[in-house]
């Protein structure tokens, strides 16, 4: 019975021990993609990883202060305004500057460093 054969072997052989693995092993860059130092490389500062979420940071604290002071519908309406001027940009080969989620922000009076630098 052949196929009762292939079965078995299939079971008893785990697919891991054909990989090369070792001090010589190749990167496999169907499996794994390119690679790339940027992603494995750990923050730099302590304060690197605050300074990328200041805006969602910001976002939440001013959201807890709106529900604290007028209720639980303002931020829910104003993060369903957030989400809808989200979906909303140009192509994707054009730089969409957000000038709505801008506005909803309050900061689009404000000259900021990403302003000028992009």
């Amino acid at each position: 019975n052949s196929r009762g054969t292939t079965s078995l072997l299939k079971d008893s052989i785990p697919v891991t021990e054909f990989s090369a693995s070792g001090l010589f092993e190749g990167h496999d860059l169907l499996r794994r993609g390119f690679t790339s130092v940027k992603n494995e490389l750990l923050p730099s500062h302590p304060l690197e990883f605050s300074e990328k979420n200041f805006q969602l940071n910001q976002d939440k604290t001013n959201f807890d202060t709106l529900r604290n002071i007028q209720g639980l519908h303002a931020p829910l309406k104003l993060q369903m305004e957030f989400r809808a001027v989200k979906q909303v940009q140009r192509l994707p080969f054009l730089h969409s500057s957000n000038v709505a989620l801008d506005t909803l922000r309050g900061i689009d009076e404000c000259i900021s460093f990403e302003d000028i630098l992009n």
